[in-house]
């Protein structure tokens, strides 16, 4: 199954100050606010939606390789070695050299509290670069993740025209979005993912309701957290847990990876239910690790563990092809 993944390809910038924001913090003077936190640690990670999906479909092994559809800025060499020997296409990615990669800087404190600034930089090109340009062969399936605004609205035209089926993933971008864009996202996807908060937001800003939302997409995908995931499709409510954590370090990311494994089962041709329990793990890998993409595992022990909670009949063997 040919997969192309469009979306947000960044750095992550993650800082701890050992100390609470608050206390730094003058209520009276909230109008002219001045200040700088001297952070005990930075880690810098490969981030970016469409990057994170596209890595863990690496680490699926699908075939061909997931291809990476997004823009990057002059500091991506490094970035694109990483994915290339993680088993994505990075051919279909343009680069532009008069920017940097889109980058996301964020200083969080001892209680959680975070502040953080998002840097666009190459995304913004986005918009410029179409599917027929950069990809070499038809896709069974384009991924519409977060992104510049206007590049999500092209794809979902280039699709339409072109009769290919797209899973809509507006998740972070649906605070940014109006509801004619996502109205527009909707009404033409093969699937609608998001999770429950942004699928509430969905619904305000649309005007639609749950029924009538269900009722025009073939498959609805809502995430819950740690009350797991439901799909649903062809009248059916699937509901699907979570894969117990060892431990927990980070969340960030788990939505991705959680995508990741959805598509993987789809293109293996499994039953919805396994798909998402196949994501429900891909989720708990992300979970366990800080960084996006600082998980690693082969199909052996990725079956292995599976196999200490879910039952597959046998059906993932099919990723050590």
């Amino acid at each position: 199954m040919e997969i192309a993944v469009t979306g947000s390809i960044a750095y992550d910038y993650l800082m701890r100050f050992p100390g609470k924001f608050q206390d730094h913090i003058i209520p009276d003077k909230i109008d002219r606010i001045s200040l700088s936190f001297l952070v005990d640690e930075m880690t810098k990670h490969w981030g970016g939606v469409a990057a994170n999906i596209a890595y863990t479909l690496g680490l699926l092994r699908l075939s061909p390789k997931p291809r990476l559809v997004g823009t990057v800025g002059k500091d991506f060499g490094d970035y694109r070695e990483w994915l290339e020997h993680a088993g994505v296409d990075t051919s279909t990615v343009r680069q532009f050299d008069s920017v940097f990669t889109a980058s996301f800087f964020v200083n969080t404190d001892t209680v959680n509290n975070q502040i953080a600034s998002f840097y666009t930089g190459a995304m913004s090109f986005a918009r410029d670069v179409a599917l027929k340009d950069v990809l070499p062969a038809t896709p069974d399936l384009v991924v519409i993740s977060p992104n510049d605004p206007q590049a999500m609205a092209n794809y979902i035209d280039e699709c339409r025209a072109a009769g290919l089926r797209y899973m809509y993933d507006p998740s972070q971008q649906v605070a940014r979005l109006d509801g004619e864009a996502l109205r527009h996202g909707i009404e033409y996807s093969y699937m609608l993912i998001c999770n429950e908060y942004e699928f509430e937001i969905l619904m305000q800003k649309t005007g639609l309701g749950r029924a009538e939302i269900i009722g025009r997409v073939p498959v609805v995908v809502v995430t819950l957290g740690e009350n797991g995931t439901r799909i649903f499709t062809e009248g059916q409510e699937i509901a699907v847990p979570i894969f117990p954590a060892d431990r927990i370090a980070d969340p960030t990311g788990v939505g991705d990876a959680f995508r990741a494994g959805l598509l993987r089962g789809m293109a293996a041709g499994w039953d919805w239910e396994l798909c998402g329990k196949v994501g429900a793990l891909c989720a708990t890998y992300v979970l366990e690790h800080v960084g996006t993409q600082t998980h690693h595992y082969t199909p052996e022990q990725f079956i292995a563990r599976f196999r200490t909670r879910f039952e597959d009949g046998g059906a993932l063997d099919a990723l050590l092809i």
